[in-house]
């Protein structure tokens, strides 16, 4: 009896996370304006978290600090980030993300968001509602608390 809880437990982990890693897949390539996911990914976080250090970006994005300087590198060769004086200490800096960044950073989100709703459209009233009933599970699920 032991066995099959756990097989099925098993199967509904392996679904949940080919459906979630697929679902995701999908929304990235949408509304992506030329960037890879990591430069979308930095400035979407600077846009919404305002100027922080390098170092603090790249722990907040999980990479190495070298990989988030070539990336910032490129955005503000791209006019999408700036660097700018720490206020706190002279001999720090802060990247922004510029007004022409946040504005590609609404765009991917609304592109992203449109094709979500496309996909939730295409569900039966039950398959949304039985989705909709799952999102306090899932922002469980995804919440730093745990």
């Amino acid at each position: 009896m032991a066995m099959s809880t756990t097989t099925a437990t098993v199967d509904e982990t392996t679904r949940l996370y080919l459906a979630v890693g697929r679902l995701s897949r999908i929304l990235r390539r949408s509304g992506s304006p030329g960037l890879g996911q990591g430069s979308i990914s930095a400035l979407a976080t600077l846009a919404y978290k305002g100027p922080m250090r390098l170092g603090d970006l790249a722990g907040r994005e999980g990479v190495a600090p070298p990989t988030l300087s070539r990336i910032i590198a490129a955005l503000v060769e791209s006019g999408y980030v700036m660097r700018e004086a720490d206020p706190q200490d002279g001999r720090a800096s802060l990247v922004r993300a510029t007004p022409q960044g946040e504005q590609v950073i609404a765009g991917v989100r609304s592109e992203r968001l449109h094709e979500l709703h496309n996909r939730l459209e295409r569900l039966t009233e039950e398959q949304r509602t039985a989705l909709a009933a799952a999102l306090p599970a899932l922002e469980a699920l995804v919440s730093e608390d745990i």
